[in-house]
């Protein structure tokens, strides 16, 4: 029996399965989401083995906090599509 090949962006960078419910914006948070996780696993590993300073680690993590969040922005993840500017539901 050959061993199977295994991708090395698969195996470095894999997807959870997603349960919840199936909307394109969804999803793509979803997997924005996991690479955010993914990404400051890496930088808490870098900062702890003193490969990354404190203050380099907390300002990287900022950043992809600020990408994750700008992220949900556009794709209104938790609006309201309903409700108008003031805030009131349309009827």
């Amino acid at each position: 029996m050959e061993p199977k090949i295994v991708n090395k962006d698969d195996f470095l960078y894999p997807h959870g399965r997603y349960y919840g419910q199936v909307k394109p914006e969804n999803l793509v948070f979803n997997a924005n989401l996991q690479e955010f996780a993914h990404k400051v696993s890496y930088v808490c590993s870098l900062e702890t083995g003193g490969k990354f300073a404190p203050e380099e680690a907390y300002e990287q993590i900022k950043a992809l906090w600020k990408q994750l969040k700008s992220s949900k922005k556009q794709l209104k993840i938790g609006e309201d599509p309903f409700k108008n500017q003031e805030g009131d539901t349309e009827e």
